[in-house]
């Protein structure tokens, strides 16, 4: 390996695949470590001459046949959706080699990124999501990611693990018996009626960090959790992003031009209600994550992001009727929500 690659402190099983994969060129390759998601897996870009390509680490080993990732990406690409190609793999290592899509995620070109062109972003992502739900509507099943979905229990899960690892564990609160009670009632109703949306297949995490600008397309990662769930989850992950912050009037525009092409035999104020409602239960969720890489993983890159999710939170919070006595006991303990 050279230099770059022993700073890169390379783990047996990845040294072993270069070598088998590369033989003795592996001596002149370069090994990079990239930052990574809020996963297990840890990411490499590796060097070969002017060629690069990405290594993802899986924690343990996988199955290729079986693998979340092979089998939904296979599915985005019949569907003409952008997604890296799978190069090669060693699944008894953990090991998968992505084609390279470079650095700038979403998030990292919409500062530099004019009017026109942020504009063109989220129209192609947007367009790009629709048509997600058209073609798995088409193919009718077949694979696991048809299997699972957003139902009552995982909407609630999210929502009391933001309880847990947010509420308690980042800010330190401590709620009474009558607080749980009627959080609990509050999470279970919002879930209920959440699950109880027709649904589609949605990527699950549907936002500016795992769009990738590249050669003119915008590519996406990080989809090997897609799940069914409703036609407004992943909107809300993009319009309401956490690492984003958007005018009000141009998320409001996007989730018209969406409905349009997304159900456009649905009203608008029926439409704009499931995703106000689908953005607080993202925001719960997102909120849970940060507080949980801040007290569980040491991880403190996700604290930046809380204010504005927080400030996404009580908007969401004070439109809906319906969500006020949420919003009065988690003010008790988020001054930010008051």
């Amino acid at each position: 390996m050279s230099e770059t690659a022993s700073h890169a402190a390379l783990e047996p099983r990845l040294e072993a695949f270069l070598a088998e994969r590369y033989g003795a060129r592996s001596s002149t390759l370069e090994v990079e470590p990239l930052s990574g998601d809020a996963s297990a897996r840890r990411y490499f870009r590796l060097r070969d001459g002017a060629a690069t390509s990405v290594l993802a680490l899986y924690p343990e080993p996988f199955e290729a046949a079986s693998s979340r990732f092979v089998a939904i990406r296979r599915l985005l690409a019949n569907w003409g959706l952008p997604v890296p190609e799978i190069l090669d793999h060693d699944a008894a290592r953990g090991v998968l080699l992505l084609e390279d899509l470079g650095d700038v995620t979403l998030q990292a070109a919409l500062p530099g990124a004019s009017a026109g062109q942020r504009l063109a972003f989220y129209r192609e992502a947007l367009e790009q999501l629709a048509r997600l739900q058209r073609e798995a509507t088409r193919s009718g099943g077949g694979a696991d990611c048809f299997e699972v979905a957003f139902d009552i229990e995982k909407l609630s899960w999210e929502l009391h693990y933001f309880l847990k690892h947010f509420v308690e564990g980042l800010r330190g609160a401590e709620l009474t018996v009558a607080d749980r009670s009627t959080l609990a009632e509050a999470f279970h109703r919002l879930s209920e009626e959440i699950a109880a949306w027709p649904r589609v297949l949605t990527h699950r995490d549907f936002h500016s960090r795992n769009l990738m600008p590249c050669d003119g397309r915008l590519f996406w990662i990080d989809f090997q959790d897609a799940r069914m769930g409703p036609a407004t989850y992943d909107a809300a992950s993009l319009l309401r992003d956490a690492y984003v912050e958007l005018p009000e009037e141009f998320v409001a525009e996007r989730l018209e031009e969406f409905r349009d092409k997304a159900a456009p035999g649905e009203a608008r104020e029926s439409f704009g209600r499931r995703f106000e409602l689908m953005s607080a239960q993202r925001s719960l969720k997102a909120l849970g994550t940060f507080g949980y890489m801040a007290t569980v993983r040491r991880n403190q890159v996700y604290l930046h992001y809380i204010p504005r999710t927080l400030a996404q939170l009580r908007r969401n919070l004070a439109r809906q009727p319906e969500l006020a006595e949420l919003r009065r006991v988690l003010a008790r303990h988020i001054e930010e929500l008051i």
